[in-house]
C-alpha cells in the first residue's frame, strides 16, 4: 500500500523530537532497539510486552500514569509535504498515517457517540519527555493518554522486521500507527478508563483492550483507501492481499506468545500476557479489516477474545 504521490499530508497536529529526529528513507537502517542477548533483552521484551502499542511503560519503573509537568514543544516536519514524502520516508509515513486517521475517525467517532479530537502525534530519536513522564526509543511506540500523543521511533520500524519476524511493507509500519491511533480512540469512548488493566491473561481486559486496538487498526485500514486529504483527494492506493499480509505479519510480531518464547527465547506464560497471542492479534485485526465497523470491535462483550 503507498500513499498517492499528490496527497496533501501536511499538519500541525504532529512533530519531531529528540536528537537527530528527522528524516530515515525507506530501507535504510536506523539505530534500531537496543536488543542483546540475556537479561538485557529479556527486559526489553517484558517492557515491549507490557508497553509497546498503549501501555504506559512508566508504571514499570514506579512511575504514574499522570501529567508529569509540561511537555517539551517539538519541531514540525516541514519535509512531508505529500505522499510522495511519505513513500520515501519513515517520518513523514508516521504523520500521513495519522493524518489519514483524522480523515477516518472524524467521521466514525461522532457516529459512534464519541466527541472527536484529533490526537497529537510526535515522531522521536532516543528520548522524549511526555505527559506521562520521560520515556526512551527502548519501549517501542505507545500512546499516553495524559497528553493525546501517539509516540514514534522510527527505528522501531527496524527491529519490527529484524527482530521480530514482521515484514518490511508498507502496511505493518502503517499497523503500529494505525494502533496507536485505536489507543486514542478508546481514551475518547472511555474505555481506556474504565478497563482493569490490572489483571493479565488471554481474557484480561488488558488484553481486550489491545485487540481492541488492533481491530481499529483493522477498521482503518478497511476505509484507507477512502481517506481523503484536506482538498478531497484520496490520500492511500487500495490495498492488495500482500499489504493486508504485512498488516497480519506485524500483528503477528507483537503477540505475546512470540516475543516471549520466539524473541526472548523463554517459556510461555498466557497467564501474564497483556497484548495477546499472534493469532488473536492478527484475528481482531482481520475482524475489523472485513467488517469495517466500530461496532464489530467490541472485544469486551465476548465471552472468549
Amino acid at each position: 500500500m503507498s500513499f498517492s504521490p499528490d496527497a496533501e499530508i501536511r499538519s500541525d497536529n504532529v512533530s519531531a523530537a529528540g536528537r537527530g529526529a528527522g528524516a530515515r528513507r525507506l530501507g535504510g537502517r536506523g539505530r534500531g532497539l537496543k536488543i542483546g542477548g540475556g537479561g538485557g533483552c529479556l527486559l526489553l521484551v517484558v517492557v515491549i510486552i507490557y508497553a509497546l502499542l498503549g501501555g504506559d511503560p512508566l508504571e514499570l519503573f514506579g512511575g504514574a500514569g499522570s501529567p508529569q509537568g509540561p511537555v517539551a514543544e517539538g519541531g514540525s516536519l516541514e519535509r512531508c509535504l505529500t505522499g510522495a514524502d511519505a513513500n520515501e520516508e519513515d517520518d513523514c509515513l508516521v504523520q500521513a498515517t495519522i493524518e489519514s486517521g483524522d480523515s477516518l475517525w472524524a467521521q466514525l467517532a461522532p457516529a459512534s457517540g464519541m466527541q472527536f479530537v484529533e490526537p497529537q502525534g510526535r515522531v522521536f530519536d532516543g528520548s522524549v519527555p511526555t505527559g506521562c513522564g520521560a520515556a526512551t526509543a527502548d519501549i517501542g511506540p505507545f500512546y499516553c493518554p495524559a497528553d493525546s500523543t501517539i509516540y514514534v521511533d522510527i527505528s522501531f520500524f527496524d527491529a519490527l522486521s529484524d527482530h521480530f519476524g514482521a515484514d518490511d511493507g508498507q502496511l505493518a509500519k502503517m499497523y503500529v500507527v494505525a494502533h496507536e491511533y485505536g489507543h486514542h480512540i478508546q481514551h475518547l469512548s472511555g474505555t481506556m478508563q474504565q478497563a482493569d488493566r490490572s489483571r493479565t491473561g488471554p481474557q484480561s481486559d488488558a488484553v481486550r483492550l489491545e485487540l481492541q486496538a488492533d481491530c481499529f487498526a483493522g477498521v482503518w485500514a478497511h476505509h484507507a483507501a477512502a481517506t481523503v486529504d484536506d482538498d478531497g483527494n484520496a490520500m492511500l492506493s487500495p490495498l492488495t492481499d500482500q499489504d493486508i499480509g504485512s498488516a497480519l505479519s506485524a500483528a503477528s510480531a507483537v503477540g505475546d506468545d512470540h516475543l516471549q518464547g520466539d524473541v526472548a527465547g523463554g517459556r510461555v506464560t498466557p497467564e501474564s500476557w497483556t497484548h495477546g497471542s499472534s493469532q488473536q492479534r492478527r484475528s481482531w485485526f482481520a475482524i475489523g479489516y472485513e467488517q469495517g465497523t466500530v461496532q464489530a470491535c467490541d472485544t469486551f462483550s465476548v465471552d472468549r477474545v
